[in-house]
Order: structure tokens, then C-alpha cells, then sequence
């Protein structure tokens, strides 16, 4: 409480908390301006029904059930952030533009990234309309005229470019990640109503919860406990690799001769995986939809075969799995790299104590980060497989825990906590 205090008295940092709250309320509000000529009802009892699109709901922050101006949410930003990596990987230059372009180069890979986001709303927007009216049929979307459709992607483009100009003000603001405190505030926003759609399930017709209802709370909770404490345990782990760094003499002074060490966290990709596990996910049922009503039988009957495998929970489930675990290990790599380490350690007259500088260090880099990445790895897989575990063995899905939930909403907590505390000590060492 008196660290509370603190931060309250602290002018500066209490209107950076009060604004980037604000900003928050708008992504709210902007979830709740609907775009006419939806069946909201249909459209809610669809996403209840579908593990599918309830997923795309969750990111959305509730946007999608409500149809609205941003039923996309960041979505389409964080695609066209996963395409701009993979192509720094790929095309030469845009590599060394993100490498040694320093800050200038940086700033140019993220416009390019926002360029490249409006494309990719206009056509996961019309996706997403064609892939509901499929799926539902005319009980759900009324058939949109030229108009209609223009206004409708139009409204849905503008709604997603808001929420990233939101939450690239909110990073700004230094508490934390923009894009990530939108999905964290969508998610929250979930929580009451589905606080209150589970007491119902359990309780019996006079209003009272059941033995059997009691029962099954008490398990969620404590599952939901331990689950929350080793999302917290794993996303704070990290191994500690002792560096030394030797004395040196220039001119008249002795520099070095100090021992460090380089944290290597369990999970270095955070939450990434997932989302890039579940973009790909998304990709062949939507493009299977649009060909499922082919005139060609070949292609329509191929369709549904496709659609048909990727509604089977136990296929899905594992190659959710296993996508998360491969996407762990490439996201790690891009983020961590052994070799640049090394060299820079080097570079400065560092070492690893009992290894050689250079190659030998960076072998051992490669070897310890492996088999912590395999920990992290394995770790987020489980937690993004949770609600399918938690279904097979309650046989209900009255009460779901969301891993995937958690993980986003634990690990954004933990980066507000941490922004906050530096923010802090800022201050008291500008005191002192």
C-alpha cells in the first residue's frame, strides 16, 4: 500500500496511469459501435458454438460478437508484423535495414508494417464477413449490397488503424506494450460476463449452486490457481550465465576486472508463438470456406475435407501443439542470437569463465538456450492445448480455462509492474 501511495503522489507517472486508462476506455468503446445488418443474437450463439471464431472473439476483445468497428481488434497489425519478420529473414535488405539501421531503421520497418496492415484488414474483413455468412447462413448477415460492403470495410479498416494509433500512444506513454494491454483489456472485459454465464450453468432451477456445481468451481479455482502460478514462475525464469570481464589500463586509469551475468529467460518469446501458431491456424479453414461452394466437386468436396479435419478437436489440438512449439524455437532465434552475443561479449573483454571467447562461447549459448527453449516450448504448447485438456477430462465446456488467456493477461501485468518499478527507482535516483 505505501508503494501505492508513492506512485499516486508521483504528478508525473498518476496522469501517464490516468491517460493510458483512458485510452483503454476507447478501445472499449470503439468494441461497441456496431456496423448494422447483423443478427447480434445469432452472431453470439455462433461464437458459443464455435471454438473457432470464440477464439477470434477473445482477441478481438469481444469486438466480433458485437460486430463492431474494430470486430477485428490488432489482428491484421500483428499478421502484417509476422509477414515483415519473416521477410527481414528473407529478402537481404530489409535484414540489414532492421539490423544496422539503428533506430532510423527500425521506425522504417514499423511504417512499413502499418502499410502494409490496411491491405490486410480490407481483405481479413471481407474474409471474416464471408467465412460468418457461410458458416450461419442468412439467419446471421443480411446480403450487403456494393454499398453496404464499402461501408462496412471502410468502417471496420478505420476501426483497426484507430485501435493501432491507441496503442502505439499507450507505448509511448513507457507502460507497457500498446498492442498487447489492447488484447489485455479485451480480455478482462471478458471476464464478468463470463463469471456470471458459468454461476448460472451450475446452479440448479431454484437459483442455488448444486453439490456437483460446488464441486466443479472449486476445482476451476484451484486449477485456475496453479496455472496462473506457473505461467508466473515460467514467464520470470531465466538462467544466469556468469560473464567476467578482465582488466584493462588506458592511459592512467584501470577499467573491468567486474563479474555479470547474462539472463537467459525459459521464455524468451513470450506470447508470440501462440499468436503466430493460431494466425496459421486460421488460414486453411478460411480459405477452405471460400471454396467449400465451388461449382468444381473436386475442389468443394477437398474443401470439406479440410474443414472437417480442422473442426475435429484432437487434430486441431495437436497441431496447435506442436505449431507453438515450432514457432517458440523460430521466434527465439530471431529475438536471441547466440553468435552477436558472443562477439559482442568479446568485443567488450568479456568471457564465460572456463570457455574461449569467440565460437566456443557462442556453442555454449546455442546448447543452454536449446534445452531452456524446449522447457518454454513445451510449456506454452500446454497452456495453449488447456481448454481442449480441461474439456476431455470434465467432458463440459461450462467452465473452460483459457491458457492462452492467462498467459496474455499474466505476462501483460508483470510488464506493467516492471515499467512501473523502473519508472520509480527513475525518480528516486533523480532525487538522490
Amino acid at each position: 500500500m505505501s508503494r501505492l501511495s508513492q506512485l499516486w503522489k508521483v504528478k508525473d507517472l498518476r496522469n501517464r496511469i490516468l491517460f493510458v486508462a483512458l485510452l483503454l476506455i476507447g478501445t472499449r468503446i470503439l468494441a461497441n459501435i456496431p456496423i448494422p445488418g447483423v443478427e447480434l443474437a445469432n452472431l453470439r450463439n455462433l461464437l458459443n458454438s464455435n471454438q473457432l471464431f470464440g477464439l477470434f472473439n477473445i482477441f478481438s476483445g469481444g469486438g466480433l460478437q458485437n460486430f463492431s468497428v474494430a470486430m477485428l481488434g490488432v489482428g491484421p497489425y500483428i499478421t502484417a508484423s509476422i509477414i515483415m519478420q519473416l521477410l527481414t529473414i528473407i529478402v537481404p535488405k530489409l535484414g540489414e535495414l532492421a539490423k544496422e539501421g539503428g533506430e532510423a531503421g527500425r521506425a522504417k520497418i514499423n511504417q512499413y508494417t502499418r502499410w502494409l496492415t490496411v491491405p490486410l484488414t480490407v481483405l481479413q474483413g471481407y474474409g471474416t464477413i464471408i467465412l460468418l455468412t457461410r458458416t450461419s447462413g442468412s439467419d446471421l448477415i443480411t446480403e450487403f449490397s456494393a454499398f453496404q460492403w464499402f461501408v462496412a470495410l471502410l468502417s471496420i479498416t478505420a476501426g483497426s488503424m484507430l485501435l493501432l494509433w491507441l496503442g502505439e500512444l499507450i507505448t509511448e506513454y513507457k507502460l507497457g506494450n500498446g498492442v498487447s494491454m489492447i488484447i489485455f483489456a479485451g480480455i478482462v472485459s471478458q471476464l464478468p460476463p463470463a463469471i456470471q454465464q458459468g454461476y448460472v450453468n451450475l446452479t440448479t432451477s431454484t437459483g442455488q449452486l448444486s453439490s456437483t456445481g460446488v464441486v466443479t468451481a472449486v476445482g476451476f479455482l484451484a486449477v485456475a490457481f496453479l496455472v496462473i502460478a506457473a505461467i508466473v514462475g515460467i514467464t520470470e525464469a531465466q538462467r544466469n550465465i556468469p560473464v567476467s570481464y578482465a582488466k584493462r589500463v588506458r592511459g592512467n586509469k584501470l577499467y573491468g576486472g567486474v563479474s555479470t551475468h547474462l539472463p537467459l529467460r525459459v521464455n524468451q518469446a513470450g506470447v508470440i508463438p501462440i499468436i503466430f501458431a493460431i494466425s496459421i491456424l486460421l488460414f486453411p479453414g478460411l480459405i477452405a470456406n471460400f471454396f467449400s461452394q465451388s461449382r468444381t466437386p473436386q475442389i468443394a468436396s477437398f474443401a470439406a475435407s479440410i474443414n472437417d479435419f480442422f473442426q475435429n478437436q484432437t487434430y486441431y489440438g495437436i497441431m496447435y501443439f506442436l505449431l507453438v512449439v515450432a514457432f517458440t524455437y523460430f521466434y527465439t532465434a530471431i529475438v536471441f542470437n547466440p553468435d552477436e552475443i558472443a562477439d559482442n561479449i568479446q568485443k567488450q573483454g568479456g568471457f564465460v569463465p572456463g570457455l574461449r571467447p569467440g565460437r566456443q562461447t557462442a556453442e555454449f549459448l546455442y546448447k543452454v538456450l536449446n534445452r531452456i527453449t524446449l522447457v518454454g516450448a513445451l510449456f506454452l504448447g500446454l497452456i495453449a492445448v488447456l481448454p481442449y485438456i480441461i474439456q476431455s477430462f470434465t467432458k463440459t465446456s461450462t467452465l473452460t480455462l483459457g491458457g492462452t488467456g492467462i498467459l496474455i493477461v499474466v505476462a501483460v501485468v508483470i510488464e506493467i509492474i516492471n515499467q512501473v518499478k523502473s519508472q520509480m527507482i527513475m525518480r528516486d535516483y533523480e532525487n538522490f
